[in-house]
């Protein structure tokens, strides 16, 4: 939290447009589980996760409903991390939403 009156940071500001805006969520979300399938993003597409459950619920609920601690999620969505399915699902599920498949663009015939 900023110490100067009125002034939010840019990660409180950008939790409160994704709280705000459910179809930027769902885009945001959907751009952050894109950017963990290519190794020079996948950093930013994990604090993506991140921000995404300190947007829906925080990390203590998340945490809860992936059977962790807050300390392992954390871990698991920091820039060097490695969730496991359960916790990509936990992420999902606090933001109403659920796992899909698409065919890849550059899928084999």
């Amino acid at each position: 939290m900023s110490n100067l009156k009125g002034v939010i940071s840019h990660h409180e500001r950008e939790i409160a447009e994704l709280r705000a805006d459910r179809e930027l969520a769902i885009e945001y979300l959907r751009a952050a589980m894109e950017a963990l399938d290519q190794p020079e993003s996948r950093a930013a597409g994990l604090l993506a996760l991140r921000t995404m459950a300190e947007a829906y619920g925080g990390l203590n609920a998340v945490a809860a409903e992936a059977g962790m601690t807050r300390e392992s999620l954390s871990r698991a969505l920091s820039p060097k991390g490695n969730p496991t399915l359960k916790t990509l699902l936990a992420v999902l599920k606090t933001v109403g939403l659920r796992l899909s498949v698409e065919p890849a663009q550059h899928a084999p015939a």
